[in-house]
């Protein structure tokens, strides 16, 4: 029965997951429902699976420099239950990578994070919320993520987000698209002698049911939610990457995964390298933001004891956006150098 109930909340929501991994999940659950135990060699696989993801996430959990490392390993989830209770702790909880993410954010010891990044994808359900976190995190600090080596659907509507993305020689990226499911159970229902009836108030409270195929107007509804979780992620993939969004559309794989050089080509990924080589770029760009910090502090000192700027009115029409802050900026920066000059 728990698998039934498991099975039915698969296909009732939408995916953003490669869909040859749901169809694997499906057929283990089925086997399940049916009292049919998975074959010694395919557990042995998943056991393994499971822990060369823990390893790895303990392995790289921190690689010093100020560099954290965060590991998006397996399906996708916000809460990760669900896909627990089917392939066991080896996929990831969008709400419990936002932890971790702001954490380090928050870690004065943290100079950058790289997103180590080995997933299908998985639920919408959270993952809008993710990519929303880590393109706002952007400026803060320097945030790479890293193929390694898949990262597709909803892996890669949160990968996208990140300053820069790279990915492996061996790598795959791409399964840009949603999707959902609807089972018809009716004839295996019959086939069992089975007779289910639903007693419902509200005209659309058991529409598309698997007790039969869907009507049209079930199938529009449907999709249209689905044209929605797309619309949102081409959009957000068109923002993090900086392209146009009919350019998402037409031309990163239409659905499909895309290997390292082709996704390089089509503007999904900004290098194809190794771990090592991303956490020398991180070390670099770490000292250039330190440089740069630097230069914002000395540079504004030195300039307001030459000449001291004019007050900006908050309300000046030909003021930039902004303006008044700057101007509180430099009058904070124009006190602590006369301080220090001793007048």
């Amino acid at each position: 029965m728990r698998g039934s109930l498991i099975l039915s909340a698969l296909a009732s929501q939408p995916w953003a997951l490669d869909q040859n991994y749901l169809a694997t999940m499906s057929g283990v659950l089925r086997r399940w429902s049916a009292g049919q135990p998975a074959s010694p060699e395919v557990m042995a696989e998943v056991e393994a699976a499971q822990a060369a993801r823990g390893a790895r996430a303990k392995a790289t959990a921190n690689v010093g420099g100020g560099i954290a490392v965060l590991s998006l390993y397996g399906v996708m989830s916000q809460r990760a239950s669900m896909v627990d209770d089917i392939s066991g702790a080896g996929g990831t909880s969008t709400q419990a990578f936002t932890q971790s993410l702001r954490a380090a954010l928050a870690d004065d010891s943290i100079s950058g994070i790289i997103i180590d990044i080995d997933s299908p994808g998985g639920s919408v359900f959270g993952t809008a919320e993710l990519a929303a976190e880590i393109m706002s995190a952007r400026g803060t600090k320097p945030i790479y993520g890293f193929v390694n080596s898949l990262c597709a659907s909803a892996a890669y509507w949160t990968g996208s987000q990140c300053e820069q993305l790279f990915i492996t020689p061996g790598g795959q990226a791409g399964s840009i698209g949603v999707y959902m499911q609807h089972v018809d159970e009716s004839a295996a229902l019959d086939a069992e002698g089975y007779k289910v009836n639903y007693i419902s108030a509200g005209k659309y409270k058991v529409e598309g049911n698997s007790l039969g195929p869907l009507d049209d107007e079930a199938l529009s509804f449907l999709q249209s939610q689905v044209n929605s979780y797309y619309q949102s992620f081409t959009s957000a993939v068109a923002k993090g990457r900086g392209a146009p969004v009919a350019s998402v559309r037409d031309g990163m794989g239409q659905g499909r995964c895309l290997l390292a050089a082709d996704a390089l080509a089509a503007g999904m990924v900004d290098g194809i390298c190794t771990m090592d080589d991303v956490i020398k770029k991180m070390q670099k760009a770490i000292k250039g933001t330190a440089g740069a910090r630097a230069d914002d502090v000395a540079l504004p000192v030195a300039a307001e004891i030459q000449a001291p700027a004019a007050p900006v009115a908050a309300d000046d029409p030909v003021a930039p956006s902004g303006a008044p802050a700057a101007h509180a900026a430099r009058a904070a920066a124009r006190r602590r150098a006369l301080e220090l000059a001793g007048l």
